[in-house]
């Protein structure tokens, strides 16, 4: 009888992580530094310059057991027509019994000319997910059935289109084509749906040494109400950043970024909730440190940054 009990708590605690995890894959903030997260055809199209991050996200900050979230990427050009982007992603939920999921993803985009100034990206995502669950520090682990850390390994495959000119992008895409149901020693403790998102975003000159960008991203998951994030941000000086969104149904958020040096750029949001979480978390915090250079000194892309 006591297994049986054990075994119902466990279940009924990878049901409940499953349900805080509603949103399936990593959120992100200050997605527009890495947008080959959302879109696998995205680049940064500077023939010579690789682009690196680190992110980190605390989400719900103030809820035990709340989603943290952390990112390494580089987009690396080989050369005009083709770039890469690699990916690893490490999102972990829950205190007593935590759930961690590991992605790594490599993109690999083409780049066609439509015209003088727009262009066009054909991109394809390749990489596995690891979902991992560690009841080892659990009372559950007293149980033989649990007594082991578990996991499970799924191959994720995306594609997208990515269209643009120097001041305009829009794209479609699916990061993961490939829906699946985790199973772990018997027990469904997740479900993936394919994500469908939608981006576009344009730059214009505002005032001197002013450049304003406002963006949209649309996501929608199958069998799920749509989504979408609106952002506003600002360049001065080719120095600091500004923006301020809006997440629908879900937060306020205040952006900002600055540009330490030519090649290094730190950047912070954090997240007013105003969803029905908003009286039990103190927000949610995201950082980021880019970082750029020419390997090979092929690149001049430094005196007129790409604002996207």
């Amino acid at each position: 009888m006591l297994q049986i009990k054990l075994k119902l708590i466990f279940s009924l605690t990878i049901l409940f992580c499953s349900v805080l995890s509603a949103q399936q894959e990593p959120q992100y903030s200050q997605y527009m530094y890495n947008m080959s997260t959302v879109n696998p055809a995205y680049v940064t199209n500077q023939s010579g310059l690789i682009s690196t991050g680190l992110l980190y996200r605390r989400q719900w900050s103030g809820i035990e057991g709340a989603p943290q979230t952390a990112n390494i990427f580089g987009n690396i050009p080989i050369n005009e027509k083709i770039e890469l982007s690699v990916n690893y992603v490490n999102d972990r939920i829950g205190d007593g019994i935590p759930v961690n999921n590991n992605y790594v993803n490599v993109d690999f985009a083409y780049i066609t000319r439509l015209s003088d100034q727009l262009q066009l990206s054909y991109g394809l995502k390749a990489g596995v997910n690891n979902f991992k669950i560690d009841p080892s520090l659990s009372d559950v682990a007293t149980d033989p059935a649990f007594s082991d850390n578990t996991s499970t390994t799924q191959l994720n495959i995306g594609a997208g289109l990515f269209m643009f000119t120097h001041n305009f992008y829009a794209g479609i895409s699916s990061p993961n084509l490939l829906p699946s149901t985790v199973d772990i020693n018997g027990i469904g403790v997740a479900e993936t749906k394919t994500h469908i998102y939608g981006i576009a975003g344009y730059v214009f000159d505002f005032v001197d040494e002013v450049r304003l960008k406002p963006s949209l991203v649309v996501k929608q998951v199958l069998d799920a109400p749509l989504t979408f994030d609106i952002s506003l941000n600002s360049l001065i000086y080719d120095k600091f950043e500004l923006g301020v969104s809006y997440r629908y149904t879900d937060a306020f958020i205040a952006l900002a970024g600055f540009n330490i040096t030519q090649n290094l750029k730190i950047g912070y949001s954090y997240d007013f909730n105003i969803s029905d979480l908003s009286g039990y978390n103190n927000g949610s915090h995201e950082i980021v440190l880019l970082y750029s250079f020419d390997l090979l000194n092929f690149s001049n892309t430094y005196s007129s940054p790409r604002f996207f």
